[in-house]
This record gives structure tokens, sequence and C-alpha cells, in this order.
């Protein structure tokens, strides 16, 4: 080596130590799920949340004050309602968002059309995709939040993993209840297993109706509900307040639900959530079939 008048050169060792610590210093990366790596520089400070369920999840991880712009219906905790909006169904305001100058934006893969996030992109801001299909993939978003702001979601996701537990010990080894989960009245829609419900139909101990049917929130005929003979009719409505939605299916005798009168209106800002208080409502929807069951056994 040729070291130059006045230059200090540095040992082998401390070449290597500084070649190590360079590694140490990584960008934060996780896998989201539409199989991007997402890559940080630095932990997020400034995020952009475009799912009322990952706003929740957010603040579950302790990182509700870096949002600092959501969609029009994320309303919890109380505090986000004062976050400015940026979105709505279907529709996102790019400059609105590029205004907030954000060092993330995390956004709902089938909430919005691709031809809607991917101006998003082009904003040169990463962009986290969630898509929870099953229950453990809720755990495994609010962990990987944790790793881009550089939070500990772990202790978030253990809680919401142990309060299914709990449900899924005292409720799924008990005899099946045929359940039909109904998502909208007209047209008649309901939701298959490759939809988080119906794995929580499952862990409570019921056998969702239309589980096997393609895709994920297919529409079905009055007749085929008919057909499978539910024992248990369920739907969700804002603040769980029926709004005379399952009155249809009161008029057919020969329903198992009918004549048991089982009928469940769930949560829907609970149940429709992939967040933290998604066991909470999945412990109602146990216990409507608990009591279901329970009239089967009289």
């Amino acid at each position: 080596m040729i070291a130059l008048p006045g230059a200090r050169v540095l040992p082998l060792a401390a070449l290597l130590l500084a070649a190590v610590t360079a590694d140490v210093r990584a960008d934060i990366s996780v896998i989201d799920d539409s199989g991007a790596n997402v890559v940080l520089a630095r932990p997020a400070q400034r995020i952009v949340s475009l799912a009322p369920h990952l706003t929740e999840q957010l603040y579950a991880i302790g990182a509700g004050e870096r949002i600092v712009g959501t969609t029009e219906h994320a309303d919890y905790p109380p505090s986000a309602r004062a976050i400015p909006r940026v979105a709505r169904a279907h529709a996102i305001s790019v400059e609105g968002i590029a205004a907030l100058q954000p060092d993330l934006i995390v956004t709902w893969g089938s909430g919005f059309p691709a031809e809607t996030v991917e101006p998003l992109r082009r904003l040169g801001v990463p962009v986290f995709v969630n898509e929870p299909r099953t229950l453990a993939n809720v755990a495994s978003s609010m962990r990987r939040l944790g790793v881009l702001t550089g939070l500990d979601g772990g202790p978030a996701a253990a809680r919401f993993s142990a309060r299914l537990d709990e449900l899924r010990a005292a409720h799924a080894a008990q005899p099946p209840v045929r359940v039909f989960y109904q998502v909208w009245a007209e047209p008649l829609m309901t939701l298959t297993s490759r939809h988080v419900i119906s794995e929580a139909i499952k862990l409570c101990g019921g056998r969702n109706v239309f589980a096997d049917v393609p895709g994920i929130s297919p529409t079905v005929s009055a007749e085929a509900v008919i057909a499978a003979d539910p024992q248990l009719i369920a739907t969700a409505e804002p603040g769980a307040r029926a709004g005379g939605a399952l009155d249809y299916w009161k008029r057919f005798d020969t329903l198992s639900a009918t004549r048991l009168d089982q009928f469940a209106t769930l949560d829907a800002d609970r149940i429709n959530r992939q967040g933290p208080r998604l066991p909470d409502e999945i412990a109602v929807l146990c216990a409507a079939i608990a009591r279901t069951r329970a009239r089967l056994t009289k």
C-alpha cells in the first residue's frame, strides 16, 4: 500500500470493522402482502394510512401520532377523527397526499382499483400493500408495520393472537353449526373460505355453508341459501344496529334459522376491519353460534 504524505493508514482490522458497520446499517425492509419488498432508509415518521383497519393497526402499535392523512371512515380510536382525509371509497387525492410529504403510504390492496393506487407509486414514496386473507396475517401486519416505524408491533400482535387462541380453545371443537353470512341483501352476497370472516366462523365452531364457492364475495340465490338450510344467519351493520336486512329470511318456516329464531347482527366497524378489535367481535359471533348450538340440543 502507498501512503500519501500526511495520510493515516488504517489497520486491516479497522477497515473490516468499517465494512461490517456499513452492512449493519442496512435499510429497513419488509415484504408486503402483494409480495413487494418495501424499503425505507429510516423508520417512517409521516404516514398516510388508506384504510380504517390500517389506521387502527398503526394506533395499536403506538404509531397513531405519525399518521398525517387517512380515509373518510377511519374513526377509531376517536383521535383518528382529527386526521386530515385524503381518500374515500374508490377515490384517492394524490395531490392531497403529496402535499402531506409522507415517507410511507400504507394501503388496502382490494380497497382501491390498481389504476387508482398506481399514481401513488409515481410519487416516489414507499407503498406498503396490506391484504389480510387470514387472521394470522392481521397479526403479521402489525409486526411488519412495527418494523417500518421502528416500533415494536409484537405486543399488539401477541394480544390479538392470544385472544383468538382463547376463542378457538373454547369453541372450535364443538359440534358444527351451519352459518350463512350475508354481506349484502340486493344483490344477495356472501363470503367464501378465502375471507377472514369465514375463518372466524370456523374458529367459532361454525361451518360456512358457502365456504367452497369460487371467489371471495360471490353473489348467491335465495334458493341456494334455502337449500343450504343454515341454522344461523348473520350479517353486519354499523354499531350492530339491526336494520331489517335479515327480515326476508323470517318468512321461510322451512329454514332452520327461522325455526330456531337464530339471526345475528354484528358490528360492521369491528368485524369488517382487519384490525386489533376484530377478536372482540369474533367473540360476539362465537356467542351467537354457541346459542344456536344450545337451541339444537334442546
